[in-house]
């Protein structure tokens, strides 16, 4: 597979049938707060940059598919690539079907993607503090055939520890469902918190069963060159995660 520079190819114990990446913000042709590859089309980019470097996602990456893009509401539903249309509301894709690509977009969020252990069933979840409270990642699993002990998963780049500042009513949120997330939490000033998100990550998917964890250390604020950051910037870009088997 040809593919720029700068995405990010996962390193995690899928059969060779599964391929996933990560994109950054790099090899498109938006401008400005955009630059340069971004694949959100809800973000106040020109739309015909946005459908430019959707195309050179994928040419570039050899996608079998368009991929099925997500109307993200930092919910639980899951979508299937081969029922339901682009735009769909959800906020992860599963799909059992060679040719079929399940993509979530991000710019600080955690994107998870998941395979099982025989490379028949693979998903990508969109995991906000909202998201991974409310179980998308378990909503996701849910929706494989195979116990959680059987799924792989991958955590994609993400906003980092300590960049994650948040409130009393996101640290609640998830000690009180699991006291050992407060592991993941350090207190910056009263009422405020650096949050590890790839820690929560890791405890949801742990309670859950998923003893298979890969990737995460990525910091989406701290790299601009790299990364596109919603709380760094505002206005900007997105990139994907994306899975799919051949």
């Amino acid at each position: 597979m040809q593919k720029m520079p700068d995405w990010i190819i996962p390193e995690w114990p899928v059969p060779r049938s599964v391929r996933a990446l990560s994109t950054t913000r790099s090899g498109g042709v938006s401008a400005g707060r955009w630059e340069s590859l971004n694949l959100g089309d809800h973000v106040e980019d020109n739309p015909a940059a946005v459908a430019a470097n959707r195309r050179i996602l994928v040419r570039e990456a050899g996608l079998p598919s368009e991929p099925l893009w997500l109307r993200q509401v930092h919910g639980c539903a899951v979508a299937d690539p081969a029922a339901d249309r682009q735009g769909c509301e959800a906020d992860a894709a599963m799909s059992d079907s060679p040719g079929q690509v399940c993509a979530v977009m991000t710019a600080d969020c955690l994107p998870v993607l998941f395979a099982n252990a025989s490379g028949t069933r693979v998903a990508a979840a969109h995991a906000g503090w909202r998201g991974l409270a409310g179980g998308v990642l378990e909503q996701t699993l849910d929706r494989f055939a195979e116990a959680p002990g059987e799924i792989i998963a991958w955590l994609g780049p993400a906003i980092g520890p300590q960049a994650f500042e948040v409130g009393d009513e996101v640290h609640d949120a998830f000690v009180s469902i699991h006291a050992e997330s407060s592991h993941a939490f350090t207190q910056s000033r009263p009422g405020h918190w650096f949050a590890d998100i790839y820690s929560l990550a890791r405890t949801r998917l742990a309670a859950a069963g998923v003893t298979q964890v890969h990737g995460g250390g990525f910091c989406t604020f701290s790299n601009s060159e790299r990364f596109f950051s919603y709380r760094r910037d505002g206005v900007t870009g997105r990139m994907a995660t994306l899975i799919w088997m051949e």
